[in-house]
């Protein structure tokens, strides 16, 4: 293997320095920030006169008491709220993508109308598809109530914004209805790259369908799958706007993002915000040095 000359290895900094120089600006000087604030008491209110006031924000003990983000109920509740929607939605759309991804990798006619009509959910804005259903769930007047009841399914309007039992589901089933496509289009990109002589072996060995499907095509199109589940599953741990466009700041779904936004906004607390967005950063680094480590050992070819 040839070394890379010294002139060669300036050539690739002079060329990368102001990709880190970008990077830092949109990226590092905001975190450093929220981390830095994490440790003071500041607030929209005196946001330019604050005090440094270590660990307080996270844990601190008064009084024989505990307080801070590490002992706050509601926050505790966020983060279930987060991983219970990040774990079931991103099940969900990988078991209909790849379904769906299959369906499309299949000849008929009208294909590419399909493959076009997929894709729908996942081109319109976040902020517009949340807006569209939250007019189509609501208990009065939306269309999904009329349609349950027109089929006999319930026989009263359901609050699914609203109710703490119904909330959660009908968030991630927006979130699926969105995002599967994204799925289905990433698993529909390692089909295609699959030889087909592979099929062609296994339909003249008579090997069943089912069989050809769990012992050859999911084999080698796990790769893929695990790039588009560690991609959504690192979105999804990051969701505010789907859940605060339609159940604003209930507990019953309130996400990690959105209990920070409250902190920082409603109660302009910018120290216990910037606490709870550090918390909510190394939770999602956490996850994706898992996800590393588990696509790198390949820890999904075991089961």
């Amino acid at each position: 293997m040839s070394r890379i000359s010294t002139g060669s290895r300036w050539q690739i900094v002079w060329l990368l320095l102001p990709v880190l120089v970008t990077l830092f600006a949109v990226a590092g000087w905001p975190l450093f920030r929220t981390i830095w604030f994490s440790f003071t008491d500041a607030s929209l209110a005196n946001l330019d006169h604050y005090t440094f006031v270590g660990l307080e924000n996270y844990l601190v003990r008064y009084q024989d008491q505990w307080f801070g983000l590490l002992t706050d109920s509601v926050w505790w509740n966020a983060v279930y709220n987060t991983l219970f929607f990040t774990v079931v939605s991103v099940a969900m759309e990988t078991v209909l993508g790849v379904a769906i991804a299959l369906t499309l990798h299949k000849t008929f006619p009208g294909r590419g109308w399909v493959r076009a009509a997929v894709l729908i959910p996942w081109a319109i804005p976040t902020i517009v598809s949340a807006r569209m259903w939250s007019w189509m769930l609501h208990d009065q007047f939306g269309v999904i109530n009329d349609l349950l009841i027109l089929c006999g399914s319930i026989s009263e309007p359901l609050a699914w914004t609203a109710d703490p039992d119904l909330s959660m589901w009908a968030v991630i089933l927006v979130d699926v209805w969105k995002t599967t496509p994204f799925m289905a289009l990433l698993t529909l990109a390692a089909l295609q790259m699959l030889p087909k002589e592979l099929f062609e072996a296994a339909k003249v060995d008579g090997v069943s369908t089912i069989k050809t499907f769990w012992k050859v095509t999911l084999p080698l199109i796990a790769p893929g799958v695990m790039v588009a589940v560690v991609f959504r599953a690192l979105d999804a741990l990051r969701v505010f706007d789907l859940i605060y466009v339609l159940t604003a700041n209930s507990t019953a779904t309130m996400s990690m993002s959105v209990f920070a936004r409250q902190q920082l906004v409603a109660f302009q607390l910018v120290g216990y915000g910037s606490a709870a967005s550090t918390m909510l950063f190394m939770v999602i680094a956490l996850c994706t040095v898992i996800f590393l480590y588990a696509g790198r050992h390949r820890f999904y070819q075991r089961f």
